[in-house]
C-alpha cells in the first residue's frame, strides 16, 4: 500500500474562531493524500460558511450535514461518506503539526494491521493551562512514548481523541462509531484495548490541543465524571473481572461510592475497604467498611482502587507489590 488515502473526520459546531487555523494546518501537511469530512452539527455561527468557502478552493474538503445530533452521530455521518484506507479524527478547534499525517501513515505502514498510530499532544490556551491539564498531558505523553497506553486505561482516556490513526478494517473490527456511549473517545479507547490493537510508540508532539472555557468536554453533560466511571466499570466487568475471585473496592470517597452503587445495581458481590480510621467499621449503602488489611487474608482477590491522591496511590501500589500482586491483573486504579 503506497500513499494510502487518509480520511479525516471532523465534527464541528460553533468553532468559527478556530476552524480556519485547524483546516489550514491540514492543508499544510507534508502528506497530501487526504480527504476531510467536515460534519456540521447544527452550527449557529459562521463555521459552516467558513468551511464551505474553503471547500470551493480545496476539493479534498467535503461539508456534510449531521444525520442525527451530537458528536457520535456526526462521526457516523463522516465515516459513512469516507473513502480512505486509513482513518483519523480531528477536532475543529485544534491544530496539526505539519508532519502529523506523514508520521502516522509511516507508522501504520511500517507496523501493519492490528496496530494503532498515536502521537504526543501539547495543550495550549490563551488563558494558560491549568495544573490538571498539564498533569494529564505529561501522563499521556509518557504512555505514548513507550506505547504502554493501555497499562493505565482505567485511570483516564489513554488515547487522545484527535491524535490516533487506524486502518479502516481495524476500526471496523473495533466497532467504529456504532455504540451510543459517551464519552465516545474513551469508549473507543476501551474497544481498541479489547480488540488488541497495539499502540505504536511515538516520541513526537503531533497535535496541539486547544483548551478554552466553552470547549465541549468542559460544557457537555456527556463528559461529566459519572459517565467516565460508568465506562470504566462496564469494561472492567466485561474484560478484566474474574467472578471466581473476591472483588474489593478500596476507597470511600465520591468515586468509590459511585463504583459501589454500580456494583450493587448489578448484584455483583464485593467487599469495601479503606485506610481511613474514621470510616472503618461504619456502614455505607449497607456495606461495612473494612480495614485494608483484609487483603492479606482473602484468597486471590481483585481490587478496584478509587483513591485519587498521587502519594496515596504510590503507597497503595507498594503495598500490593509486597503482597505479590500484579497491576492490571490483581488491582486496577480507577482514578
Amino acid at each position: 500500500m503506497k500513499n494510502p488515502l487518509v480520511s479525516i473526520l471532523i465534527p464541528f459546531k460553533n468553532t468559527e474562531r478556530f476552524f480556519y487555523d485547524c483546516l489550514d494546518s491540514m492543508r499544510s501537511q507534508t502528506y497530501q493524500n487526504w480527504e476531510v469530512l467536515a460534519v456540521d452539527d447544527y452550527s449557529s455561527d459562521s463555521s459552516r460558511a467558513l468551511v464551505e468557502s474553503l471547500s470551493e478552493k480545496e476539493t479534498r474538503i467535503k461539508v456534510l450535514n449531521n444525520k442525527g445530533t451530537g458528536i457520535i452521530q456526526a462521526l457516523r455521518t463522516a465515516y459513512h461518506q469516507s473513502k480512505g484506507q486509513l482513518i483519523t479524527r480531528m477536532d475543529s478547534d485544534d491544530i496539526m503539526t505539519a508532519d502529523k499525517l506523514r508520521i502516522m501513515v509511516d507508522c501504520l505502514l511500517g507496523h501493519g494491521k492490528g496496530h494503532l498510530a498515536v502521537g504526543q499532544v501539547n495543550y495550549f490556551s490563551d488563558q494558560g493551562i491549568g495544573d490538571g491539564y498539564a498533569r494529564y498531558e505529561k501522563w499521556l505523553n509518557a504512555l505514548t512514548e513507550t506505547g504502554s497506553n493501555y497499562s493505565e486505561i482505567y485511570k483516564e482516556c489513554v488515547i487522545p481523541s484527535p491524535c490516533w490513526m487506524a486502518f479502516r478494517e481495524d476500526l471496523d473490527f473495533c466497532g467504529a462509531f456504532i455504540p451510543d456511549r459517551y464519552p465516545e473517545d474513551y469508549d473507543l479507547a476501551f474497544r481498541f484495548y479489547e480488540k488488541g490493537l497495539q499502540c505504536i510508540p511515538c516520541n513526537q508532539v503531533l497535535h496541539h490541543w486547544r483548551d478554552y472555557d466553552t470547549r465541549t468536554s468542559r460544557t457537555s453533560q456527556h463528559y461529566a465524571q459519572n459517565y467516565f466511571l460508568d465506562i470504566k466499570l462496564h469494561y472492567f466487568l466485561k474484560l478484566d473481572y474474574n467472578p471466581d475471585r473476591p472483588l474489593i473496592v478500596w476507597g470511600a470517597g465520591k468515586k468509590g461510592k459511585e463504583i459501589a452503587k454500580g456494583l450493587q445495581k448489578q448484584d455483583i458481590p464485593f467487599q469495601w475497604i479503606c485506610d481511613n480510621p474514621k470510616k472503618i467499621g461504619k456502614e455505607i449503602y449497607g456495606k461495612k467498611m473494612l480495614h485494608y488489611g483484609e487483603l492479606q487474608v482473602l484468597e486471590n482477590p481483585q481490587s478496584i482502587i478509587t483513591v485519587a491522591n498521587g502519594e496515596a496511590q504510590t503507597i497503595i501500589m507498594g503495598y500490593f507489590e509486597k503482597l505479590g500482586r500484579k497491576h492490571m491483573v490483581d488491582y486496577f486504579f480507577f482514578c
